[in-house]
């Protein structure tokens, strides 16, 4: 039974994470939605893996970002072994010359559906996964 449980609690709080920024455009445009662009060194950014772990893990982002959000990740590791393909990290590298030029890591972007800044998070935010979302949603009531 806790096996049951401890899987049924893995696969709950999953979400897709897109890496293509177009596709994501797309998909936000057709079904009303914001995009969340997440910069990450998933395999050497402590803060990042932080983030991941605390808040976009975390069940209350979950459920809301899976009804609200478009989720785009342009992560940049740096061992061999998690090394992108030179597509994605061509594409990745596009993101990051519009959305993070000065490189911060984690560096997250609220977007309109059609590429424009609402808000951007620099750095771990020092808030909880359901403050985090409160935050966003003030951004959406807010007007943006």
């Amino acid at each position: 039974m806790k096996l049951l449980l401890l899987t049924l609690g893995i696969f709950v709080t999953t979400v897709t994470w897109e890496t293509d920024f177009l596709k994501a455009k797309e998909t936000a445009k057709s079904s009303n939605k914001l995009i969340l662009l997440n910069f990450s060194g998933s395999d050497w950014c402590g803060p990042c893996i932080r983030m991941h772990k605390e808040i976009f893990d975390h069940p209350s982002f979950v459920e809301y970002a899976s009804s609200n959000l478009i989720l785009l990740r342009a992560d940049f590791p740096r061992l061999k072994k998690n090394r992108l393909t030179d597509e994605q990290q061509a594409k990745n590298d596009q993101l990051a010359e519009v959305y993070n030029k000065e490189g911060k890591f984690p560096l997250t972007v609220l977007l309109s559906a059609e590429g424009k800044v609402l808000k951007k998070w620099e750095g771990f935010p020092n808030l909880s996964a359901t403050d985090f979302v409160q935050d966003i949603k003030a951004q959406i009531h807010a007007g943006n």
